[in-house]
């Protein structure tokens, strides 16, 4: 979202899986086993998909020092998988 070259429509798809999560009326509600998720997961993979193309090694690096900053380094063996 901090990107300033990230189109108004991208915006636009990303405050709107946001917004999907807090309303409190789902399509399908999530107390339905399984399928009760599923809409959830499917808004979320399509907002993905949508802004996909934007997120490149400075967004990355971003992100990663962000949860460095919120939870710590990550466990040796996080980081060994992430090497390769």
């Amino acid at each position: 979202m901090q990107k300033p070259e990230l189109p108004p429509w991208a915006r636009a798809a990303i405050y709107g899986a946001l917004g999907y999560f807090i309303v409190p009326i789902d399509a399908i509600p999530d107390f339905l086993p399984v399928t009760g998720y599923a809409d959830d997961l499917g808004v979320l993979a399509l907002a993905f998909a949508t802004v996909s193309r934007y997120i490149d090694d400075d967004v990355r690096a971003k992100a990663k020092a962000k949860l460095r900053q919120w939870f710590g380094p990550a466990p040796a063996a996080a980081e060994k998988a992430e090497a390769r």
